[in-house]
């Protein structure tokens, strides 16, 4: 194994995705994965996807898998193993991308699936995945401006460090988006109390 793919095995992560095809599959493959007791979501069945080809690309499922806590490639891979999916893979974008790639919501040129058809487990919820990015950016930065008065972050990087770690929708709206306004609101929040202190010694 090289270097880089034991580092990568290594890494933990929250978010981890495979693929499970109909032909390899045992029929209870759902219900195994249920049984480890997480948040977890399938595409629709992709029966209708084309390769670059123009050949059909075999049928398949996408599954993503949403654990509360970092875990890691071994942890994630067990559940693929036992429904007989592919290797998992850490998820490298956000999970709301994911859900909506499940159904080629924002590629039109792809074969388009139903929302209705997703395989929601766990309690997951993929609502908020539904809206414009617009929307769904708002409601991000509202929860982080929270975190940052819950955690009282006066640092951009401390935030950055958490949400690579905890929160990807965080980190890829920050990386992507709203760097400047998130880094604004913090420093505000550090010279207001800065004044407060100078003001306290008076």
């Amino acid at each position: 194994m090289s270097e880089k793919s034991r580092s990568k095995k290594a890494e933990r992560t929250r978010y981890y995705t495979f693929i499970v095809y109909p032909e390899s599959a045992p029929a209870n493959w759902r219900d195994i994965i249920d049984d480890f007791h997480l948040q977890w979501a399938a595409s629709p069945l992709h029966d209708k996807d084309i390769n670059a080809d123009g050949t059909p690309k075999k049928p398949h499922w996408h599954v993503m898998l949403a654990f509360d806590s970092l875990k890691t490639w071994e942890q994630a891979n067990e559940i693929a193993a036992g429904a007989k999916g592919t290797i998992t893979q850490p998820l490298q974008g956000a999970p709301r991308s994911m859900i909506r790639y499940f159904v080629h919501a924002d590629n039109p040129d792809k074969a388009q699936y139903k929302w209705d058809d997703i395989d929601v487990r766990g309690g997951m919820d993929i609502a908020d995945y539904k809206r414009t990015s617009t929307a769904s950016d708002m409601d991000l930065l509202k929860a982080m401006i929270q975190y940052i008065e819950d955690a009282d972050v006066t640092e951009y990087e401390d935030l950055v460090v958490y949400a690579m770690a905890n929160e990807p929708e965080w980190f890829e709206t920050l990386a992507l988006r709203s760097t400047y306004f998130i880094n604004a609101f913090i420093k505000s929040r550090r010279h207001r109390r800065e004044v407060q202190e100078t003001e306290g010694q008076k």
